[in-house]
C-alpha cells in the first residue's frame, strides 16, 4: 500500500491557509547539532550577518526588512508588537525555518511553477470574493509589494508539498487505531473539521442547538526545552513558563506575550494555532481546555517539546452563522463539517497500479518524465506494467508490482485521482506529476460497492490524521534543524547580554 500517495487528511490545506492569512492579516486593515565557535557581540555584527544556515547567509538587512513587514501585519491584526530586538529574533527564527525547508525542497527537487502560484492567487481572490486586481490593491494598501506577496505564496505552496511528501507519509494509522476510535465513538456521527474558521461575532448571540462537533480556536505560548536537556535547564524553562503565567494572570496581553516569548511557530501571530474540533486537538490540549471558557487560560502543560500555556480564543459550533466585520471584504462562507450519512453508500472503486519516479537534485522533472515515457513505450510494446513497476518504481508498492488495491474517491492526491479517473480499464496514463514525483498509472478494473462501513473507517483515519499531523510537522522541522549547521548570531548576542 502506498501511504504517501493517499491523503487521508491535509490539515494545512493550502487554499484554507491562504484564505485565513488574507482575512487575518491583509483584509483586516534553533537548534544546531554542530555549534560554531561563539563570538562577542562586537564581532558578530561587524559583517552584517544575522545567521548562517548551512551555507546560506541571512543578513541583518534582510531581517530588519522582514521585521518591518511583520510589524505592519501585527499592527493590522492588533497584536502587541514586542521590542525591536525581540521582534528581530523571532523573525530570524522564522527565516531560519524557511531556509531549512527551502534547502530540503532543493535537495529533493520540489519546485513550484508560475502556474501554481497563479492558481493560488486566484484561489485567494475567489475565497475573499474579490478580483485579482482588487487583491493586488489590497496587498499594496497593506504595505506589501505584490512580488513579495507572490513569493510568500510560492513558499507556502512549496511548504505544503513538503508536508505532503515528508510528514503525512510518515504517519502510520493502524487498523487497530481505527477500531479503537470507532469503538469509542460508537453510535456517534464522525465529523471532519470545517474548511475555514467562522468569523468572530461582534456581540453575543444565542448558541444554536449543538448538532455538530464543538469547535475550539486556541493560541499557545511554548517554552521549548532542548532534547536531552539537563534537569537544571528543564527547571530554568519551567520557571520561565511560571513567570509568564503570572504575567498573564496579572492582565498581560496573551498575544503580545506570545509574540515576545513563545518559541512556537505561530509566535508572531499571537500564538494562534487555528480552529478545529475539540477532539482533534492533541489529547494533552483537549483535556486541559475541555471546560475553559472563551478568553480563559490554562495552567502550564508539559510535553515532549517543552512547556505550553494555552488560551481559548473562541469556542462554538460549526452551524453558527459567521457575522462579518463592518468594513471587511467578505471571505468565503465556512461550510459545516462533513458527516458520514447513514444507510447504503454505493461508491465506484478503481483497482490501479502505478510506477513512481521521485525527483531530486540529480533527477529533475524532465529526467523523471523522460524515464516514465520510456517505460510507457515499453509497456505499449508488450512488457508487463507490474514487472516494470517492481524494477523501477520508487514507491513502497513496488514489490507488489505497483498494485494500490481498490481505491475510493478522494483517497489519493488530486492530480493522481484526476488522471486515474480519465483512464479506461486497462489503459496506461501519460506521465503525471504529483507532490511525490512523477507517476505512470494503469487502471485494471472498476467496481461499485456499498461503502458504508468502509467510509466510516476512512473518515476515522482522517480524524486521527488531523490529530497527529501538527506534532509530526513540528518533529520534522526539529529533524531538519538537528541535521543542519545553524549559527544564530542574534540569539547568541541576546544570551551574552543576559
Amino acid at each position: 500500500m502506498m501511504s504517501g500517495l493517499r491523503h487521508p487528511a491535509r490539515i494545512l490545506s493550502l487554499a484554507i491557509a491562504l484564505s485565513v492569512w488574507m482575512s487575518a492579516s491583509v483584509l483586516a486593515a534553533g537548534k544546531s547539532s554542530r555549534p560554531a565557535p561563539a563570538a562577542g557581540p562586537s564581532e558578530q555584527f561587524v559583517d552584517g550577518i544575522a545567521a548562517i544556515v548551512d551555507k546560506e547567509v541571512i543578513t541583518l538587512a534582510q531581517v530588519k526588512a522582514k521585521a518591518v513587514q511583520v510589524r505592519r501585519q501585527m499592527e493590522q491584526q492588533r497584536i502587541p508588537v514586542p521590542e525591536a530586538p525581540i521582534l528581530q529574533r523571532q523573525v530570524l527564527q522564522q527565516m531560519i525555518n524557511a531556509a531549512l525547508q527551502n534547502h530540503e525542497a532543493q535537495r529533493v527537487g520540489v519546485r513550484v511553477s508560475d502556474a501554481q502560484v497563479e492558481r493560488a492567487v486566484q484561489s485567494v481572490a475567489q475565497r475573499n470574493r474579490i478580483t485579482v486586481e482588487q487583491l493586488q490593491r489590497e496587498i499594496g494598501h497593506a504595505g506589501m509589494k505584490w512580488e513579495d506577496y507572490r513569493a510568500d505564496l510560492r513558499n507556502q505552496i512549496q511548504d505544503d508539498m513538503l508536508r505532503q511528501r515528508f510528514v503525512e507519509d510518515r504517519i502510520r494509522i493502524s487498523d487497530s487505531d481505527v477500531d479503537a476510535f470507532l469503538s469509542m465513538n460508537a453510535g456517534k456521527p464522525i465529523a471532519l473539521p470545517p474548511t475555514a474558521a467562522p468569523a468572530p461575532a461582534p456581540e453575543p448571540a444565542p448558541a444554536p442547538r449543538p448538532t455538530g462537533p464543538e469547535l475550539i480556536e486556541l493560541a499557545q505560548i511554548l517554552i521549548e526545552v532542548p532534547d536531552y536537556a539537563a534537569e537544571s535547564v528543564v527547571e530554568e524553562k519551567r520557571k520561565k513558563a511560571e513567570s509568564i503565567l503570572r504575567k498573564l494572570k496579572s492582565g498581560a496581553n496573551f498575544a503580545g506575550v506570545a509574540a515576545a516569548s513563545s518559541n512556537g511557530p505561530q509566535a508572531l501571530e499571537g500564538g494562534n494555532m487555528g480552529i478545529r474540533p475539540l477532539k482533534d486537538w492533541p489529547d494533552l490540549f483537549a483535556k486541559a481546555i475541555a471546560r475553559t471558557p472563551p478568553g480563559g487560560v490554562s495552567g502550564i502543560l508539559q510535553s515532549g517539546r517543552g512547556f505550553h500555556i494555552l488560551k481559548v480564543l473562541r469556542r462554538g459550533y460549526a452551524q453558527r452563522p459567521a457575522p462579518r466585520a463592518a468594513k471587511r471584504p467578505k471571505p468565503a462562507p465556512a461550510p459545516a463539517p462533513t458527516q458520514v450519512p447513514a444507510g447504503p453508500m454505493m461508491v465506484t472503486q478503481i483497482h490501479a497500479r502505478h510506477i513512481l519516479i521521485k525527483t531530486s537534485k540529480i533527477v529533475d522533472d524532465a529526467k523523471a518524465r523522460a524515464t516514465l515515457e520510456g517505460l510507457r513505450n515499453r509497456i505499449e510494446h508488450g512488457e508487463s506494467f507490474a514487472e516494470l513497476a517492481r524494477r523501477y518504481s520508487e514507491d513502497a508498492s513496488a514489490p507488489q508490482g505497483g498494485d494500490l488495491g481498490w481505491l475510493n474517491p478522494g483517497e489519493t492526491v488530486p492530480a493522481f485521482e484526476q488522471a486515474m479517473n480519465a483512464l479506461q480499464d486497462g489503459q496506461v496514463s501519460q506521465p503525471v506529476k504529483s507532490p511525490f514525483g512523477w507517476h505512470l498509472i494503469q487502471v485494471e478494473e472498476r467496481r461499485t460497492k456499498d461503502m458504508e462501513d468502509e467510509f466510516r473507517r476512512i473518515q476515522a483515519r482522517r480524524v486521527l490524521m488531523e490529530r497527529r499531523i501538527g506534532p509530526a510537522y513540528e518533529d520534522w522541522l526539529d529533524q531538519l534543524r538537528s541535521q543542519a549547521y545553524i549559527d544564530n548570531r542574534l540569539e547568541k548576542a541576546a544570551e551574552g547580554d543576559r
